[in-house]
């Protein structure tokens, strides 16, 4: 019985040959998804805007009331809620930007809270309350300061470990791709306005982890066929590098996209934004491998003496005695 092959061993693409213009592209799409993000901004979930957050299930109906209990919050002037089955269909998430002068005042945002459970049990028989959650604004800024520093600190711990383990060429190649995929995630998530929240940070670190893994493979493949192929062009040594990883690359893609689609279009609402991220950023993470990892290769003057170690005083003299020099 055959194998599928999902890559031909022969497969000889010429991924290099088009590096300009998607290198082009990828700044291009940069610079727009941090202009989204500074003009339109993001849609910060309770956890870095403030606010509170109420769990409920109304036990004698089969499906939550969600138009009418957007219309009963806002009734109460607190602002348009975020109301989403959170679960089963009898189960709702509901979600209150609070303003800035009660989100910061404790006891101002509890009694909104109250206000709102009190609404809820007053006109629904069959509530009951799954849980109130209240995040203060110094407490969501705090959150906000937290993640990006995890960001930070992930992205270039990331650049350290491949500087170390390769050349500092292949670090800030590294430290590139893992910006072009968050930049352009942020974007995404700016331009559709979906709920920024900490879940989000978790599928941006999950992306950040699976480009990473994409591009160390690449770069392992680069590194041996250059030690390998020492008089071959670097552009041509790039594609067949590339190439000879596409199988597993494209094996790792669809295996996570399996699992993926059914929770993007069958999934609860409370995981539909960590669902989309992780989903857009596998494509941008096996994009930035092959066209902007490897590209910035060339421009940072990798050639194929880079990891060929520097012959010592003592070896060129040992070469000088028996007639080799």
């Amino acid at each position: 019985m055959k194998l599928l092959k999902l890559v031909p061993d022969d497969t000889n693409i010429k991924f290099l040959k088009w590096r300009v213009p998607f290198i082009v592209v990828s700044i291009l799409l940069i610079a727009a998804s941090w202009a989204l993000v500074m003009t339109k901004g993001l849609n910060y979930g309770v956890d870095f805007a403030g606010g509170l957050e109420v769990r409920a299930t109304f036990e004698q109906s089969e499906e939550a009331p969600i138009a009418q209990l957007r219309r009963d919050i806002e009734g109460l002037g607190y602002g348009t809620p975020v109301v989403q089955r959170f679960g089963e269909d009898n189960q709702v998430s509901i979600r209150v930007r609070l303003p800035d002068e009660i989100a910061s005042d404790k006891e101002a945002a509890q009694e909104a809270a109250n206000a709102v459970v009190a609404e809820l049990q007053a006109n629904y028989d069959d509530f009951r309350l799954d849980g109130n959650d209240n995040v203060s604004g110094k407490v969501s800024g705090e959150f906000r300061t937290d993640a990006v520093l995890a960001l930070i600190y992930a992205m270039v711990a990331v650049a350290l470990y491949i500087w170390i383990r390769f050349e500092w060429q292949f670090g800030v190649g590294a430290l590139f791709a893992l910006f072009h995929d968050v930049s352009l995630t942020l974007g995404l998530f700016s331009l559709f306005q979906i709920e920024f929240s900490l879940q989000i940070i978790a599928a941006i670190l999950a992306i950040i982890g699976y480009s990473l893994n994409d591009t160390i493979v690449v770069y392992d493949r680069i590194r041996e066929n250059l030690k390998k192929y020492r008089k071959m062009e670097l552009p041509e040594l790039l594609d067949l590098s590339v190439n000879e990883t596409l199988a597993r690359t494209v094996m790792t893609s669809l295996t996570l996209l399996v699992a993926l689609l059914p929770l993007l279009f069958f999934g609860p609402a409370s995981l539909f934004g960590l669902t989309v991220g992780i989903t857009w950023g596998l494509f941008v993470g096996t994009y930035s491998s092959v066209y902007t990892a490897a590209p910035l290769l060339i421009w940072m003057g990798v050639t194929s003496d880079s990891f060929v170690p520097e012959e010592s005083i003592a070896d060129k003299q040992e070469k000088k005695l028996r007639g080799e020099v």
